[in-house]
């Protein structure tokens, strides 16, 4: 008796994946295909946060690859699809997927976001990502943001940022008062305290607002993004002392039942693919920086100073006043904020064995 060879193949076949306890409904669920956006709060063609190693075009392209193409994300810049500081209500409506920015732009929403992404006086990247991978961080944050539907984890950071630019240099406590200076997060609110007028602008607005006198000082991220804005042609007077955000972390920020219908593969596909682009996009911002800080002090005559210690002194007192305030008005800040504290304190006692002791006894 003649057998059709491709109706054997098909029949055993079946009956070898219902013998190992598989049936064709599981693999083509595990086959399933996305398409999703994500949208920005900075501009197309942003290094770092937009293009580039560690940015959100780079991290739709690895979730992309990892996945075998079986999720594909589109990247949206600020206003293409919503205006800047909408992502966390058009992720929360489930107009998109994802947003990329950063926490503390949704101080509105919830005071205890602006944790996962610096603390004035906290740690640096190497205690920040100690917190949220493995010191219980990034369960805090999602739990932040079960109210509002959505879960989120680090995707990037920039390390420690610079205090900004100033048209004219600070040297007391006086000099603050008064001054209007794009500053977001809880930054803005410990400037505030010592009488600045603080303004929060999409990076696109600071230069021209700098340049015309809207404000008289702005804070961005560090050199690299702060000559590409042409920062330096507005103000001459970087200050140094980056006491506001000793590690900027970026946010993938995801609307969570979308997230709960990815498969468990594919979660882990994102995940994976944000914790790499934390590392790489930091590793970017060393190089980056470096180059561009000696190009604004050597070709473009930039005065580079930290603050007086005076004014150090001042913006410390006011950031415990200001954490202090969150903390007694929010059970959730104050929860967030002890665990943030906890580890910062063992980080701390760590780090003097370690990278401190580094920096004064071998670098000197």
């Amino acid at each position: 008796m003649s057998i059709d060879r491709r109706k054997f193949l098909s029949k055993s076949a079946t009956a070898g994946a219902v013998g190992a306890g598989l049936a064709f409904p599981m693999v083509a669920k595990a086959q399933q295909s996305f398409n999703w956006k994500m949208t920005s709060a900075y501009p197309k063609g942003s290094p770092f946060y937009f293009d580039g190693p560690g940015s959100a075009t780079d991290l739709a392209k690895r979730i992309d690859v990892m996945s075998g193409g079986r999720l594909k994300i589109q990247v949206f810049g600020a206003g293409e699809l919503v205006p800047a500081f909408e992502g966390f209500d058009a992720v929360r409506a489930g107009t998109v997927e994802m947003n990329h920015a950063n926490s503390y732009f949704w101080t509105g929403k919830t005071f205890a976001a602006q944790y996962f992404t610096a603390v004035p006086f906290g740690m640096n990247f190497q205690g920040m990502n100690g917190w949220l991978y493995d010191g219980g961080g990034i369960d805090l944050w999602n739990e932040v943001y079960e109210p509002f539907g959505m879960v989120a984890m680090p995707c990037g950071n920039t390390g420690v940022q610079m205090t900004g630019w100033f048209k004219k240099e600070i040297k007391s406590v006086a000099d603050l008062k008064g001054l209007k200076m794009r500053i977001p997060g809880l930054a803005g609110k410990v400037y505030a305290n010592l009488g600045v007028d603080v303004k929060v602008l999409p990076g696109g607005e600071i230069f021209p607002a700098l340049e015309r006198g809207v404000i008289d000082a702005a804070e961005f991220v560090g050199p690299y993004q702060d000559r590409r804005l042409g920062l330096q042609k507005a103000a001459k007077f970087y200050h140094t002392t980056g006491w506001h955000e000793p590690a900027t972390v970026s946010e993938l920020l995801i609307n969570k039942a979308a997230w709960q219908k990815l498969p468990k593969d594919l979660q882990a596909v994102v995940e994976n693919a944000a914790a790499a682009c934390n590392v790489i996009s930091e590793g970017w911002c060393q190089k980056a920086n470096s180059e561009a800080m000696e190009d604004l002090i050597k070709n473009q005559k930039v005065i580079a100073k930290p603050l007086p210690d005076a004014v150090i002194k001042a913006l410390r007192v006011e950031t415990e006043k200001v954490l202090a305030e969150a903390v007694a008005k929010d059970p959730m800040t104050k929860k967030v904020h002890e665990s943030y504290m906890a580890f910062k304190a063992k980080y701390d006692r760590w780090s003097g064995y370690s990278e401190a002791a580094y920096h004064a006894k071998v670098r000197g």
